[in-house]
């Protein structure tokens, strides 16, 4: 990739990759909204961002072609999955609340389960086998995980950034997807070295 700002350029390359993250993480934020798409969609994004590396655009429409060439069953099945993870968490956390014996020690257990689930599925979204291979993509996340404590911090860092961002302001609601899936694939690109060695 292109890191220097030629003559007669108003903005560097830097600059245009930025602004590419923002129109990639808008149109994450829009294939988002049904819920059960949101893995397949951050999948993809973290698809489109890698493909930057080989000099291929980050655009919303080429986003949104490879999101149209990919979606299938499996990917709102597994969508599926993550809401109803999503949701027996809050319903623990909800008990935990009510009052019940023990109910500090069940919430710090239910968390600490829950931040390692959305860290192996953050990092499975980041991961290219994501993009035809949901089992695969898991299975090396979770190894990823437990082998790469580090990355794994910068995945909670990135996500808890984005909810801030998002909470701070509203509106970057709509764009946060963009830099998460810049942060997930950096994070694979650290862990996988120079060369992936994904076709997408």
């Amino acid at each position: 990739m292109r890191t220097i700002r030629e003559a007669g350029e108003i903005f560097g390359p830097r600059m245009t990759l930025f602004a590419d993250v923002l129109s990639v993480g808008f149109a994450t934020a829009v294939a988002c909204l049904p819920l059960v798409t949101a893995p397949a969609a951050l999948s993809t994004a973290c698809a489109v961002l890698r493909g930057v590396r080989e000099d291929r655009p980050a655009t919303a429409g080429r986003y949104f072609a490879l999101l149209g060439r990919r979606l299938r069953a499996g990917d709102l099945a597994v969508g599926a999955v993550a809401l109803a993870g999503a949701l027996l968490a809050l319903a623990d956390l909800a008990l935990a609340r009510a009052g019940l014996p023990g109910g500090p020690a069940f919430a710090l257990a239910a968390a600490a389960i829950s931040a390692a689930a959305v860290v192996v599925g953050l990092r499975a979204c980041g991961r290219p086998e994501s993009v035809t291979d949901w089992p695969a993509a898991v299975r090396e996340a979770a190894r990823d995980t437990v082998r790469d404590t580090g990355g794994s911090g910068l995945v909670l860092l990135a996500l808890a950034a984005a909810v801030l961002c998002a909470w701070a302001l509203p509106p970057l609601l709509f764009l946060v997807p963009g830099p998460l899936a810049m942060a997930l694939t950096a994070v694979h690109v650290r862990d996988a070295g120079p060369n992936p060695g994904e076709n997408t």
